[in-house]
């Protein structure tokens, strides 16, 4: 129970904050170890946590399922948030506390929803509690209770489904619960929760169309965290425990990021624009990620790794609008409010095949070791495609190079993904010295846009990589091919239909005629250094543009590169200059689509006066240390979603990242 303990709550760790992740760093990975004891816990903490909640907002309040991966959807679905505390240890071992804590919701379970007149969700839930406990060793047994609060919304939906109502309250009750806590050493302790939590009711009214509704959650809530206290005693007191020092180990190991990007345009040339344009009139907006990676060896070769995310925000023009969307933090799910999801969760084993090895440094969903160079490596479980196919050095990463989606990938290949941009599948690889061989299998989205995976169909991608020296300088190239078969509508046969009846609407019409239809491609992806810390990249992709994009962006040929230095020439070496860009294109179907009023996944202006898209990307990354890094960037792009009509727009973007 113990090890357990221990273990798991090390999911709260993204969630702990910049500040004290700092701390951390120079202390892991550790492991856990046979409880101690821990003689005073008197002061004040962090730390983060993760949960799973259920219970009823009423009669008549038509929740919504939220999405909770392993376990049934609910309320609430999976939950993370933060809390901060202080305790005061007594002679007589009584413990005594106050915590704050806040808790954001899952995103919705769009498999699960059914069609109603209206919906209510939760945004976030937060309490004020005290507690009281007994320390008996190495654990802490407590009581606590107080005051609660949280934030419900209410949308009335139109016979179509869409919001014809939208309205937001907050809700003030109790929560009452218990815990049990367990001293880790080194400051550290893990707890495990239950709060009930009755939020009051609360009544909702509407003027368009006229409905009344009342609200009145009553929540089951259990959390399972980790605490980090900032000294061991009060810095008044002396004589006392000092700190436990664990041993290190590469049998786990955690890291997290997090990263906020702010991006802006001035006011463009508009003349007109549909309901997928990006917006004339200049606009701002931000993203924000906040995520731990947890891997844990299991034996020889066997690999399980844990990465779950708060994610808050939005694209500009709520990511519509740009064929190469301007940032790679923006999910086509935004939320006002964070949104907690389980990213990836993998099992990895890896097979040597004898002869030379290479060192394995420790990082994010990598533990440190030493592999076999020839060998094979099997992951299963939920990913991002990108994790394993179309790398590159220079240009891959929008949390720290470029961030325009036509820069870090292969912008044809529409790889298969939910909206966030993971997808679950698996994939084999064979290593060699020189080259490695790559392929994978994938869920698909139950249609375009869509944030339900499904295996009713399927895509799959095979990649070759070659590695290479030209005048000592290393490069690698890579040659992909897919195929993904997905609930699509072929552009030819929604067009002529509405050609046969001009009343129709074409999106309609492409809606009513999807089925299962293929879209295949290729891409090409070189990288080579010419120099000490510098680097070129280019990529080249294409698909047959006949039959809907299903999960990335609106793009059937793309050609993209650029260059990446380091500031080594000038001093800094942890710094990075890039300057790139890319040219993006229609196949002809695609594009009259489009000149009909269609609507892609991100881009339809309601007619079209079609030119290639075309993008200029630099960015400065200024690293503050070797952790956090400021970035400041500019992309000027012209004929956005292909338009000459519209555009060019400039848009100046900055970027704090944090890594630990």
């Amino acid at each position: 129970m113990k090890k357990v303990l221990a273990s798991v709550a090390l999911v709260a760790l993204s969630l702990s904050g910049p500040a004290l992740a700092a701390d951390m760093a120079a202390r892991l990975p550790v492991k856990a170890v046979a409880a101690v004891p821990f003689t005073n816990w008197t002061g004040f903490y962090l730390g983060g946590h993760i949960g799973y909640g259920f219970g009823s907002l009423g009669p008549d309040s038509n929740g919504l399922p939220l999405q909770a991966v392993f376990l049934p959807h609910s309320l609430t679905g999976m939950t993370g948030g933060f809390q901060a505390g202080y305790n005061v240890q007594l002679p007589n071992r009584v413990v005594l506390g106050l915590e704050a804590d806040m808790s954001f919701m899952g995103p919705i379970d769009q498999g699960k929803r059914t069609p109603a007149p209206f919906d209510t969700t939760f945004d976030h839930l937060g309490t004020v509690r005290g507690r009281i406990g007994y320390a008996t060793g190495a654990w802490l047994p407590y009581v606590t209770g107080g005051l609660a609060w949280g934030r419900t919304v209410v949308d009335v939906n139109d016979a179509d489904g869409s919001v014809a109502g939208h309205n937001a309250r907050l809700h003030v009750g109790w929560a009452a619960g218990a815990g049990l806590e367990l001293a880790l050493g080194q400051g550290w302790s893990g707890k495990l929760e239950y709060n009930y939590i009755d939020l009051g009711a609360r009544d909702f009214a509407f003027d368009a169309p006229p409905f009344g509704a009342r609200v009145d959650p009553k929540l089951h809530m259990l959390k399972l965290g980790l605490n980090y206290r900032l000294w061991d005693t009060p810095p008044w007191q002396s004589g006392v425990a000092p700190k436990l020092v664990l041993p290190e180990s590469t049998n786990w190991n955690v890291h997290g990021q997090t990263t906020l990007i702010t991006q802006a345009y001035p006011t463009f040339r508009a003349p007109y624009q549909g309901s997928n344009s990006l917006p004339g009139l200049g606009r701002g907006r931000e993203t924000w990620t906040v995520d731990a990676f947890i891997g844990v060896r299991l034996w020889q070769g066997g690999e399980l790794y844990f990465n779950p995310e708060l994610a808050q925000g939005f694209g500009i023009g709520s990511t519509l609008g740009l064929a190469g969307f301007s940032n790679g933090e923006a999910q086509k799910g935004g939320a006002e409010y964070p949104k907690f999801r389980p990213q990836r969760y993998i099992f990895r084993q890896t097979f040597g095949l004898g002869g030379e090895q290479e060192d394995v440094a420790d990082g994010p969903m990598q533990l440190a070791s030493k592999r076999d160079i020839d060998r094979v490596t099997l992951t299963i479980g939920r990913f991002a495609v990108g994790d394993y196919f179309d790398g590159n050095s220079y240009a891959k990463d929008p949390r720290a190079d470029f961030m325009n989606w036509a820069m870090w990938a292969s912008a044809a290949y529409d790889f298969p993904a939910d909206l966030p941009g993971f997808t679950r599948g698996a994939v084999v690889e064979l290593n060699k010295k020189d080259w490695a061989l790559r392929a994978g299998v994938f869920q698909v989205p139950s249609q375009p846009n869509s944030d339900s995976l499904t295996w009713n169909s399927g895509g799959g991608v095979v990649e070759l990589e070659e590695r290479y020296a030209i005048l000592g300088q290393p490069g690698k190239l890579r040659l992909g091919v897919f195929g993904t078969r997905g609930n699509t509508a072929n552009y030819r046969d929604a067009l002529g239909i509405v050609v046969a009846d001009p009343a129709l609407d074409i999106n309609a019409v492409t809606a009513a005629i999807r089925k299962e239809n293929w879209k295949y491609g290729f891409y090409l992806n070189g990288e080579q250094q010419v120099a000490t810390d510098i680097g070129l990249f280019g990529r080249f992709s294409w698909n047959d543009g006949q039959n809907e994009i299903l999960s990335f962006t609106d793009i059937d040929r793309s050609l993209s590169g650029g260059i990446s230095v380091k500031g080594s020439y000038w001093g800094r070496p942890n710094d990075t200059i890039g300057f790139g860009g890319a040219v993006n294109g229609l196949s002809r179907a695609h594009r009259d689509f489009l000149a009909a009023g269609g609507n892609g996944l991100l881009i339809g202006d309601g007619r079209l006066n079609y030119s290639t898209e075309k993008i200029l990307e630099t960015y400065y990354a200024f690293a503050i240390d070797k952790s956090v890094t400021l970035t400041a960037d500019y992309q000027l792009i012209a004929n956005p979603a292909y338009n000459a009509d519209r555009g060019p727009v400039s848009i100046f973007s900055g970027r704090v990242h944090a890594e630990f």
